[in-house]
């Protein structure tokens, strides 16, 4: 059997075992996501398997690059990747890519056991809330806005267009008067 037709039977195998899992997803033909853990674990990772043109005879390529692994360490993910290469060489040759998505969630503890946070938007946000009431007096200070006269309003209505956007060339200089002006300069 070609590897060609051992991608087509896999991908079969792949659609029919995990339709309707909300934790895969099939970026295209050759590429596909798992999520490992439930939505709000902070131990879930995803794992991006891409086939070879010569997938399975070949290793595929195992990717935690995603924005979702963005609180996971560097050192965690080269870890994760190890261990999931080391299955790969014992499954070269065959159909893996169901094989590493279970291997993964079989062994996601083992796995994240030195997972610690690197930097959660929650704890961003967290901080960012806890300073917005000391510095909120001050800033309604800045925040209020100029008010215009009605002849200054008049004035901008007429600079702009219906749409309330300046006319093209509003802020071209007359070449005409600068040159006039440059010239009695040179007297």
């Amino acid at each position: 059997m070609s590897a060609n037709e051992d991608q087509e039977m896999e991908l079969e195998a792949l659609r029919s075992i995990y339709e309707g899992d909300e934790s895969f997803r099939e970026l295209s033909p050759v590429s596909f996501q798992y999520r490992i853990g439930e939505n709000g674990d902070p131990k879930a990772f995803l794992i991006e398997i891409s086939w070879t043109e010569t997938y399975p005879q070949t290793p595929p390529i195992i990717s935690m690059n995603a924005f979702f692994n963005n609180t996971i360490s560097s050192a965690v993910k080269q870890s994760i990747l190890a261990k999931l290469q080391e299955a790969v060489e014992v499954n070269l040759g065959t159909a893996m890519t169901y094989t590493l998505f279970e291997y993964a969630k079989d062994n996601k503890e083992r796995l994240m056991e030195n997972h610690r946070p690197v930097c959660s938007a929650t704890s961003i946000s967290n901080s960012i809330s806890v300073e917005t009431p000391n510095t909120a007096p001050s800033s309604k200070k800045k925040d209020k806005k100029e008010q215009l006269s009605k002849a200054q309003k008049r004035k901008l209505a007429d600079k702009t267009d219906h749409k309330g956007e300046l006319p093209r060339g509003w802020n071209w200089v007359d070449v005409v008067k600068l040159s006039k002006t440059g010239s009695k300069d040179d007297e």
